[in-house]
């Protein structure tokens, strides 16, 4: 895994911690004011059917509890809760006649003019229930058809509903903020020592790359030698291939080594993506054609992009010689390039090719180091199994991405850059 996967990696874990946390912090804070809001409307309800019932006469007196101890409320009884010295209004109304009975503890002209004023536009709606503004009111029909008007000043229990409700977003944010801070750091601790694992990868790869290049040269030098000496045979033949191997080999590792680097970016500049494409495919047509096979073009003119130029015709001829390569015989080779008009990516590549034998295939393991699908099937085809994995540490590199699938005998690789 490259550093910049690491950190992409990191960056997820950040986001899913974060997003789980906030959706429980919701709940939580979600089933609190809930409770408190029931528990708040059903006590109102309470204390306004015990005004009505009692016409406006209900105590005002403190519990006593048992023996001289004053009253302490259970657990129980937080969730039915009394309330005391809220202004109320009681009044039976008949629809001829009006106002027949009126009953009040407040004691302020003003708002015994305003509940008045209040009650003949909650009179006028069917609501047996509901507030107006910070009263709560009640309806009750007596059998001779006259109505019993119950209104409460609910404006503490709204105020203490509305507190909690603050303290809870703000007790929310708060605790969001620290515990971001926190996953941010220990999150940066986590993956430092996977940072630096990938580090001494690559550096053991360079070290060991250029350590093996010497008895490599020598190996070389002492085969060339014996045939000059007892003649070539196939032992020596097979030696010279395999420390050609080994050099391509190590070539490779370090490609892959470099590709991984973030890299200087100021060789990015605008390119003709088309003309490069062209011009890195020219070369291929007489092998396709010498091989037997067909070699379809379809590119879009003047796609520009910003890019490495050089990295474009590495990334093109690391799929094209995969798609000649793993081509059925007597099969075809597409390669297609057109410009993106939405999103971040400017230019689409495509590189196909026919292989019947593609179905059930993982194409996502492609992309693997050393992977070969049916490796007694093309072991004969040559390569190192880790063309594919530079061209996805190149399209990574520039903030671009590959895809590989297979449908209709066709198996397809389609980069956006």
């Amino acid at each position: 895994m490259s550093i910049k996967e690491i950190h992409a990696l990191r960056r997820k874990f950040i986001i899913i911690a974060m997003l789980s946390f906030l959706l429980v912090m919701i709940f939580i804070g979600s089933v609190i004011n809930l409770v408190s809001y029931t528990v708040t409307v059903r006590s109102i309800r309470n204390t306004l059917y015990n005004i009505g019932e009692s016409n406006g006469m209900i105590s005002d007196a403190p519990e006593m509890g048992e023996g001289d101890m004053p009253f302490m409320p259970s657990f129980s009884d937080a969730f039915s809760p009394k309330y005391r010295h809220n202004h109320f209004f009681l009044m039976e109304v008949d629809y001829e006649i009006g106002i027949t009975y009126f009953s009040s503890n407040a004691v302020n002209d003003t708002e015994l003019e305003l509940v008045q004023k209040y009650s003949e536009q909650i009179m006028a709606n069917d609501d047996t229930f509901g507030n107006y503004g910070v009263y709560y009111f009640q309806k009750t029909e007596k059998d001779d058809g006259s109505i019993v008007l119950t209104i409460l000043d609910c404006t503490s229990e709204i105020s203490s509903s509305k507190r909690l409700l603050g303290a809870t977003v703000i007790t929310c944010l708060a605790a969001f903020v620290i515990a971001f801070i926190l996953v941010w750091a220990f999150s940066w601790k986590l993956i430092k020592p996977e940072i630096e694992s990938t580090e001494r990868q690559k550096q053991f790869i360079t070290n060991a790359s250029h350590e093996l290049k010497t008895p490599l040269a020598v190996i070389r030098a002492n085969t060339e030698l014996m045939e000059v000496v007892g003649g070539e045979n196939e032992w020596t033949q097979s030696t010279l291939k395999q420390v050609d191997h080994m050099n391509g080999l190590i070539q490779n590792l370090v490609m892959i080594a470099k590709a991984e680097e973030n890299g200087d970016k100021s060789k990015l500049e605008e390119i003709n993506a088309s003309e490069t494409v062209m011009q890195t495919i020219s070369p291929y047509r007489a092998l396709v054609e010498k091989s037997g096979k067909t070699l379809n073009t379809d590119i879009e003119e003047n796609v520009m992009v910003t890019s490495d130029e050089g990295k474009l015709r590495q990334l093109t001829t690391i799929l094209v010689d995969n798609a000649i390569k793993y081509c059925d015989e007597k099969g075809a080779v597409g390669i297609s390039l057109s410009s993106v008009r939405h999103g971040k990516f400017r230019m689409r590549m495509t590189v196909s090719n026919t292989y019947r034998d593609g179905a059930g295939i993982d194409c996502n393991r492609f992309f693997d180091r050393f992977y070969r699908e049916d490796r007694s099937h093309n072991i004969d085809k040559g390569g190192y199994g880790i063309g594919l994995s530079i061209a996805e540490s190149i399209c990574r590199r520039y903030d671009g991405d590959i895809r590989a699938g297979w449908k209709d005998g066709v198996i397809s690789f389609v980069v956006n850059l």
